[in-house]
């Protein structure tokens, strides 16, 4: 689990970007003091297995050098499981983007057909998912060790990683979710130990999808990237730690052997000895990394 956010260098504008089921949907938007104008845009959608975490974990030198070449970065909240299941967190995704294409464009100047989709862990998985449900498609998409088939077993059986842990128990994990939905939640309110139950006893599918693919196996291919990507999929940037004990890497080394099936323009980055999102690699080769990742995407903005 990477739970620690990065620290933002840049104060943004927090707005809300939509309300459903009593939840405010806040993006914070932070704009280039130069640039293009109308600005290109890219949407930042955050970690924590769909579970936990909040729009403040963003990658700051990413983030940082996109603002440097005049994109707005818009990074999401939406809401989390369990309280809210899998299909409705893509649709705040989807509501984000008709925001990004409306009042968005209007308050901040955006250029709507110039837009890419970024994210970590899970918000790399809904930045991939986004690449094949959000129309017109994303002109790019940054993975930062993210995933394209979560009924595999890593995902869908316990946990040998996480089950070397302290065995966190189910009425224990239950303290930190309730019924209502909420959308975000800071770090320090403890969601990450139902996360935790959740990859030790194999529930994570139960508890973010409410299905099974033993049961409902079809009911899966419209939620796992890897099944949906064709010949018109967005140019892609994967990341990823070859020692990452959270999302194996082979996730993003899958979704590459795809592209490269189908032709589609991407990158492929493994570092080695990472774990997940880059730990224990040193500062100056994140930060290398995160530039390399926002060029691929402002290429593809500047096409």
């Amino acid at each position: 689990m990477n739970m620690k956010p990065q620290e933002a260098t840049t104060a943004p504008t927090t707005i809300t970007y939509g309300h459903v089921d009593g939840c405010a949907l806040l993006a914070d938007v932070y704009t280039p003091v130069a640039g293009p104008n109308p600005h290109p845009a890219v949407v930042w959608i955050h970690g924590g297995g769909l579970i936990f975490g909040n729009r403040t974990m963003i990658r700051p030198t990413f983030r940082n050098v996109l603002l440097d070449a005049g994109v707005v970065v818009v990074s999401i909240e939406h809401r989390l499981a369990p309280e809210t299941k899998l299909i409705d967190i893509l649709r705040d995704v989807e509501t984000a983007w008709r925001w990004l294409r409306g009042p968005g464009a209007a308050q901040f100047t955006l250029d709507p057909a110039r837009s890419a989709a970024a994210g970590g862990s899970a918000g790399a998985y809904l930045s991939l998912l986004a690449g094949s449900r959000v129309k017109p498609a994303p002109r790019a998409i940054a993975s930062f060790w993210g995933f394209g088939d979560i009924t595999r077993p890593w995902e869908a059986e316990p946990s040998a990683y996480y089950r070397t842990m302290e065995r966190m128990t189910r009425e224990r994990a239950m303290q930190f979710v309730g019924s209502a939905p909420v959308a975000g939640a800071p770090l320090d309110r403890g969601r990450d130990n139902f996360y935790l139950y959740c990859r030790q006893e194999g529930r994570w599918l139960a508890e973010v999808t409410g299905h099974h693919p033993t049961t409902e196996p079809g009911w899966f291919d419209a939620v796992c990237p890897l099944r949906m990507i064709d010949a018109s999929f967005p140019p892609t940037i994967l990341v990823h730690g070859r020692e990452d004990t959270d999302v194996p890497c082979e996730e993003s080394q899958e979704l590459a052997a795809r592209m490269a099936q189908l032709g589609i323009n991407h990158a492929l980055v493994i570092e080695d000895q990472a774990g997940h999102g880059l730990a224990r690699v040193p500062p100056k080769r994140v930060a290398a990394i995160e530039t390399q990742a926002a060029r691929f995407v402002l290429d593809r903005l500047r096409a």
